[in-house]
């Protein structure tokens, strides 16, 4: 073998002989001790928590760092962390314990709620707390031990024949639930501008009914009050509906009946509409004064008893001051006055009307100016 090969192939064991013990130390931490690099930071802990030298230590889920090492301490454990340069970690972070993979592997992570300083510095404390370790496998598995021994072994095998009752022979309603259940979602995604708009127009939906809340629990109210009268009127409700269709029936017939004769008779009643009309004040007085002349009627009357022992009332009618004075002047003189018990046909008087003028009592047809020149015709 050559001397230039021989050279090379002692330069190449020599130095992957000072990478491997550079990689190593490095590892191991007396890298950054030699060359004085990273700072160390104390953690009180009640527990180690399954922790270890050598356990990660991060910041956030970034690794800033290692467990160098643990010492019992009173009453708690103290964990020597060896920190990278660069690891600028709040002072108050809380730090917890937690675990690395499913095998149990723990880690110990600084959680900050802020980023604001001071900031941990070499030879600093930070004190956890029972809530900082994880839950431990004892615990667990008591805690496992203890929810299975609850559990009532007979009310466990009804729950699971129950399941198994329902679900019997309820394959394909099942596939056919969770296809469709599918194809809805497939149908969203295809139309994702329209749910997106349905979602958001639902949101306004809710909004308003949120705002009507009130409103929406009245409503609620009164047709539950509704339904309950309803519900203690069932026999009566029952009766009215069997009822309805004859009552129709017989409604439908009376109006088919009247159909030819009820237009006539409804005719006439348009002119005397359209009299009352005109005549409305007058009929709104009579309205107003007949209820007080029927309720003056029993003080006119005298009780009395007759000679044969019957019992009678008695009406008085005073009209013997009679103001003011009625209307003579105008009309026939008293002589050619026709007597009320004649029954033959007269010619009306036309001319008749009142021409005494006020005082006398001017209220009545009298006064009402007539419609025809009588004289003229």
């Amino acid at each position: 073998m050559r001397r230039g090969i021989k050279v090379r192939l002692v330069a190449f064991v020599m130095l992957s002989v000072m990478g491997i013990l550079y990689v190593g130390a490095n590892y191991l931490g007396f890298v950054d001790q030699a060359l004085g690099r990273g700072y160390t930071v104390h953690v009180m802990l009640p527990d180690s928590g399954g922790l270890y030298e050598g356990s990660e230590a991060s910041y956030r889920g970034v690794r800033i760092g290692k467990v160098s090492k643990m010492e019992v301490q009173g009453d708690g454990l103290r964990v020597d962390l060896a920190l990278d340069d660069d690891a600028k970690i709040p002072a108050d972070s809380p730090v917890f314990v937690h675990n690395l993979s499913v095998v149990g592997e723990q880690y110990i992570s600084f959680e900050p709620t802020t980023k604001g300083g001071p900031l941990l510095k070499d030879g600093d404390t930070v004190r956890g707390t029972p809530e900082s370790l994880p839950l431990g496998e004892d615990v667990l598995l008591k805690d496992l031990d203890s929810f299975v021994s609850s559990v009532n072994v007979g009310e466990l095998n009804t729950v699971v024949t129950e399941l198994g009752t329902m679900f019997k022979d309820n394959a394909n309603p099942l596939r056919s639930m969770v296809d469709s259940a599918q194809e809805f979602i497939d149908s969203a995604v295809e139309n994702e501008p329209q749910t997106l708009s349905l979602l958001d127009d639902a949101n306004t939906v809710l909004e308003t009914q949120r705002s009507n809340a009130a409103n929406i629990r009245s409503f609620a109210n009164d047709l539950a009050d509704v339904t309950d009268t309803l519900a203690a009127s069932d026999k009566d409700v029952r009766t009215i509906l069997d009822k309805a269709a004859p009552s129709a029936d017989e409604l439908t017939a009376l109006v088919s009946t009247l159909r030819t004769s009820l237009p006539p008779l409804l005719k006439p009643l348009i002119s005397v509409t359209e009299v009352l009309d005109a005549r409305l004040p007058a009929l709104e007085q009579l309205l107003v004064t007949f209820p007080r002349l029927i309720a003056s009627g029993p003080s006119a009357l005298t009780s009395g008893e007759s000679t044969d022992g019957q019992k009678y009332g008695r009406v008085h009618l005073n009209l013997n001051e009679l103001t003011p004075a009625a209307c003579t002047e105008g009309y026939l003189p008293p002589g050619q006055w026709r007597p009320s018990s004649e029954e033959s046909f007269v010619a009306p008087y036309y001319e008749a009307n009142c021409a005494s003028g006020p005082p006398i009592n001017m209220r009545g047809t009298k006064y009402a100016p007539p419609l025809f020149d009588w004289k003229n015709q």
